[in-house]
């Protein structure tokens, strides 16, 4: 339960950051917050943008803890979604933003459209980097409205 609190916690503590600043890295270079941040985005880009499973598996460790309610758990439901997007979304696509890194969590705020002509999604990914691999997951994501109440975008 401890766990969950801070997810929830940290997760807003990456929203309220994301709409205050629009920095690339939250992490002092040469730090560990540093060399997990290109870890994660190394694995995001290779799993999520290239759609390369067996580089992405190089960066991932023993196991893989996957809380989106709505993916399958470990490393064949990984799996199973790359070759997914690589079948059905090949046009699938995530533009960093910026990246937040605080100890072994790096966040990652992305837009990612599933063909280059859609709004997409406002999305959160959240990595929890052991010993230079993924180990944990979490996201957060939202539409891209058409129209909003405010003139902000949300990246």
């Amino acid at each position: 339960m401890k766990a969950k609190g801070f997810a929830v916690g940290f997760t807003a503590g990456v929203v309220a950051f994301a709409l205050a600043a629009s920095v690339s890295v939250f992490a002092t270079s040469g730090s560990k917050e540093a060399e997990n941040t290109a870890i994660a985005i190394e694995f995001y880009n290779r799993a999520l943008n290239q759609k390369d499973w067996e580089k992405a598996r190089e960066l991932i460790g023993d196991r893989y803890i996957q809380h989106n309610p709505a993916a399958v758990d470990g490393l064949e439901g990984i799996k199973n979604h790359v070759a997914m997007l690589k079948e059905k979304f090949p046009q699938n696509h995530g533009e960093l933003k910026r990246s937040i890194a605080q100890g072994d969590l790096v966040a990652l705020h992305m837009n990612t459209k599933r063909t280059p002509d859609s709004r997409g999604y406002a999305v959160v990914d959240i990595f929890r980097i052991e010993k230079g691999k993924v180990i944990e997951h979490w996201d957060v994501v939202q539409d891209v409205p058409e129209k909003a109440l405010n003139d902000n975008t949300m990246f």
